[in-house]
């Protein structure tokens, strides 16, 4: 059947309406998602070919040189607050209350994306096998592999999914910039105390992102876009 004049001219509207009532959608789904997705794509063909980044060493013999006792300390804690004696009982505190308080999709949004952020990190160092740098005789060695970071990739999931949780709240962006300085001082860390290449706490927070960014369009999609644009049309 072909479409009246009618028709044709509620082409644009419905369009203008199924775009505007999903502006947040779109926008999470290329910030939070493809982006980020794109980036660790990025970084990971070229550890896993191994090939050298050429940004990699010379930050890390940068922040070396301004290394000094007072900065070992401060680093030291906050790499110990991004993982252990901070994020993991985070994590664990966030799922617990969620689940207590019988918010249940909340709950399991945030259990999915924490655990399985966890899981996952495992997972890709098993997978590129990525030495550690040796540049130095770090303060704070690490045994395992080195890319993704697992302490950039569990601080930003964590400050994902806190603020995924308050967006329709007042607390989004206060959450969101104490978040963004948080994660950042915990990749800086990683990168002071020579345990990480650059590479590794971009890769870190990119998967974080984009794997907390896709729980949560699977978990929380309420309609499907088209549906707007035909209540549109009806009205």
């Amino acid at each position: 059947m072909r479409a009246g004049p009618a028709d044709a001219r509620s082409w644009p509207a419905a369009l203008a309406a199924v775009l505007r009532g999903n502006l947040g959608l779109l926008a999470l789904l290329f910030a939070g998602l493809l982006l980020p997705l794109w980036l660790f794509a990025e970084l990971a063909e070229d550890v896993h070919e191994m090939e050298a980044m050429v940004f990699d060493d010379p930050l890390l013999l940068w922040l070396n040189a301004a290394a000094s006792p007072g900065w070992d300390r401060f680093f030291g804690v906050v790499s110990a607050l991004g993982f252990r004696y901070g994020v993991v009982p985070a994590d664990v505190v966030l799922c617990v209350t969620l689940l207590a308080l019988r918010r249940w999709r909340e709950g399991a949004f945030a259990t999915v994306a924490l655990a399985g952020s966890g899981l996952l990190n495992v997972a890709a160092k098993q997978f590129f096998g990525r030495e550690r740098p040796a540049l130095w005789e770090s303060v704070a060695p690490e045994a395992t592999f080195s890319f993704p970071s697992g302490h950039a990739m569990g601080s930003m999931t964590l400050m994902a999914v806190g603020v995924l949780l308050a967006w329709h709240t007042r607390w989004r962006w206060p959450l969101l910039v104490a978040g963004v300085a948080f994660t950042g001082l915990v990749g800086l860390s990683r990168l002071y105390l020579g345990v990480h290449y650059p590479s590794d706490v971009l890769g870190g927070w990119a998967a974080g992102l984009a794997w907390a960014a896709g729980v949560y369009l699977v978990l929380f999609r309420r309609r499907r876009p088209w549906r707007a644009g035909r209540r549109a049309r009806a009205g």
